[in-house]
């Protein structure tokens, strides 16, 4: 067996009604990155029956027609805001809107992302190389941008801090406004690190606040299922004392990152994207270029 056919057949099995095992009545569905998968998992219910279907940025033109299967008999489609022909695929929101049964709701839940506890955290995506990452930690760090730049290396100040989260939240419910998204913004008024493993990772308090929420929406039950285990936890970003200071909170800094488990301090993760960004100035100033106005605000520290 090939290794291409050993991952095609770990695919359909991971995704096994996806891919045309029978699916139940009332049937709900959940389109979008990779937090569409921990929203599924505490939304579903007795009164809700979901399946576990790939995250849109991993579909293929092959998978349309399972997709096509599902949104049929969908009673409920629940979708982040997707561009129309998003890889050249019809995923768009609009465009699902269009398949779904006359009598499916659709409705529309925000891409999450909130920099509160990591504000000099961002996230860089080369167009001809969208899925590389720097070495270790898959996230970038302003200052460690600064650094790279020439630059001393900045340092945060609570006020700082508290600034990006009031910017972080604006976004957040800019985004939510225009989609016609359920709120979830407000969670992050008070933040804490349960909310959030990095900036785009949350913790499960959001997604049960989330799936709540939208079964409020179409008038189903105020209950949620706990997962047993923490989602989207498989990167946690350090814990910093100015982060702490700023919000009041009780935990202990931490200077590492925990990646699959395993720690990694945080210098040494700093020392290795200072020798990439070396090794890739073209990403280097794609970073610099893409986030020059929240690069601008950490090095006025």
């Amino acid at each position: 067996m090939t290794e291409s056919t050993s991952l095609s057949l770990g695919r359909r099995n991971h995704y096994s009604s996806f891919y045309g095992a029978p699916v139940p009545e009332g049937l709900a569905l959940v389109l979008g990155n990779c937090q569409a998968e921990s929203l599924r998992i505490v939304i579903d219910g007795p009164d809700l029956p979901t399946v576990r279907i790939p995250p849109v940025h991993e579909l293929e033109a092959s998978d349309l027609p399972h997709l096509d299967r599902l949104l049929s008999r969908a009673s409920l489609v629940i979708t982040q805001p997707i561009r129309d022909d998003y890889r050249d695929l019809p995923v768009g929101t609009r465009q699902v809107r269009e398949r779904i049964a006359s009598t499916a709701r659709l409705v529309i839940v925000p891409a999450v992302r909130h920099r509160s506890l990591y504000p000099a955290q961002v996230v860089v995506r080369h167009p001809d190389r969208p899925i590389e990452d720097p070495p270790i930690a898959p996230y970038h760090d302003l200052r460690t941008i600064a650094e790279a730049l020439g630059n001393a290396r900045p340092r945060l100040r609570p006020d700082m801090v508290a600034a990006i989260a009031e910017e972080s939240t604006a976004a957040l419910r800019l985004r939510e406004d225009r989609s016609g998204a359920v709120r979830i913004s407000d969670v992050f008024d008070r933040p804490r690190f349960d909310l959030l493993r990095t900036l785009n990772h949350p913790g499960n308090p959001v997604w049960e606040t989330l799936a709540r929420r939208v079964r409020a929406e179409v008038g189903l039950a105020d209950t949620v299922t706990d997962p047993g285990r923490a989602l989207l936890a498989s990167v946690i970003a350090p814990r910093e004392e100015v982060v702490i200071e700023t919000w009041g909170l009780d935990d202990a800094p931490d200077p590492h990152w925990y990646l699959g488990g395993r720690a990694e301090p945080a210098d040494e993760v700093r020392d290795a994207h200072l020798r990439w960004y070396a090794d890739n100035p073209d990403l280097l100033r794609l970073a610099a270029d893409r986030h020059a106005a929240a690069l601008e605000q950490v090095m006025s520290a």
